[in-house]
This record gives C-alpha cells, sequence and structure tokens, in this order.
C-alpha cells in the first residue's frame, strides 16, 4: 500500500482525490474546475491528482473503474464519491456540506 497516500488521507482537513488518466477527455476538463475550487476554499482543502495508469493499486483499491473519479476523504475515511465531470458550484457545496468539522 502507498504509505504517503495513506497519510494525505489521514488528514484533519478534507482530501479530494482526482483519479484521472492522461488520454481521458473528461479528466482535462475536471482540472480546471478543480483549480477553481482550490482558488475558492484555499486552505480548507487539499487536492491530489492520481494518475490511474500509474498508480493502478490505489485505483483497484477503491475500485476506480472509470476516470475522471473523485473521492472526498477526511481523517481516513472516505465521505463521498462521484464518477464524471460536476461544475465547481456542485464540488464545493459537496465539500461543505460532506466535510467533518
Amino acid at each position: 500500500m502507498n504509505s504517503k497516500f495513506d497519510i494525505l488521507i489521514q488528514s484533519e482537513k478534507p482530501v479530494l482525490v482526482d483519479f484521472f488518466a492522461t488520454w481521458c477527455g473528461p479528466c482535462k476538463m475536471l482540472s480546471p474546475v478543480l483549480k477553481e475550487v482550490k482558488e475558492q476554499l484555499g486552505d480548507e482543502i487539499s487536492i491530489i491528482k492520481i494518475d490511474v495508469d500509474k498508480n493502478q493499486q490505489i485505483a483497484g483499491l477503491y475500485q476506480v473503474r472509470g476516470v475522471p473519479t473523485m473521492i472526498l476523504f477526511q481523517k481516513g475515511k472516505q465521505l463521498w464519491r462521484q464518477a464524471g465531470v460536476l461544475d465547481k458550484n456542485s464540488i464545493i457545496k459537496i465539500i461543505m456540506e460532506k466535510r467533518q468539522l
């Protein structure tokens, strides 16, 4: 298991993981959206990108079947997951609703 990934998702603040692939069109569309989410939420969230082709073990562990798939973690718990592209406001709303204060 990737211990660095484990450490990242154990964080007190929410961690949004974007499982993507370089060849995936929708993944390219999601990338700038996640940048905007990070700009708006700043230090309230971490966003990390995981290339499923380079990290098949992690993708397999979380049963990521399609890309993009976003999974929200906090304190090691999976709070939410969704395959596909969402708009900035939907992503921010979900993070604010799901996070544990």
